[in-house]
């Protein structure tokens, strides 16, 4: 899952929040360094990214993506998944896209000192490009790629990426729209938990 996934899923706990973007740039073991709200929110951004990996769907998915591409398929459905999550907004929020937006940006402000300097260049970032409501292009999902792919050592992969990848646009939506219900429902088991 990439932002705007691990957001919606962290709604509306700030910690939580704050902690699906931290989750992306705090590495090693959770040993109480970082304040404890945030500290959920990292230990919930694992728990997705796991049980995304290692769902069966997103296994099949994988093996259905253009072999050249899957290589690169987490980065791809990440990116491809938060388009097809801002497309279908209403049915998993009862809060508009926009509103949900600012109110993150709001929230990620607010929590700030409890950041790491790579999740705060990422909200300055975040909020400079108004990216959670940018996914509902398909270009996005595109240019982001292209952008990702330039810091690999070698050759950038997606550059052809929509010629390559756009056969597989109804193959991403209709296993987005299987799995999230799934995601939701994990996530909420795993907060009980996580308490």
């Amino acid at each position: 899952m990439n932002f705007l996934a691990h957001f919606h899923l962290a709604w509306p706990d700030e910690g939580l929040i704050a902690g699906g973007l931290e989750g992306d740039y705090y590495k090693g073991v959770l040993r109480g360094q970082l304040p404890p709200h945030v500290e959920r929110g990292v230990k919930l951004h694992r728990a997705i990214d796991a049980y995304t990996d290692g769902h069966p769907l997103i296994l099949q998915l994988r093996r259905e993506l253009p072999p050249g591409l899957r290589r690169y398929a987490g980065i791809l459905i990440d990116l491809c998944f938060d388009h097809y999550l801002s497309l279908h907004w209403t049915r998993f929020s009862s809060v508009s896209l926009p509103d949900f937006s600012r109110a993150v940006y709001r929230i990620l402000d607010a929590q700030e000192s409890a950041l790491s300097d790579g999740a705060r260049r990422m909200t300055a970032r975040l909020v400079e490009y108004d990216v959670l409501n940018l996914y509902q292009e398909w270009g996005t999902v595109t240019a982001t790629a292209a952008r990702i792919g330039e810091r690999f050592r070698r050759d950038n992969p997606f550059l052809d990426l929509e010629r390559v990848l756009s056969p597989s646009k109804d193959t991403l939506e209709r296993t987005f729209l299987d799995f999230y219900p799934q995601l939701e429902a994990f996530c909420r088991k795993t907060l009980v938990q996580l308490r």
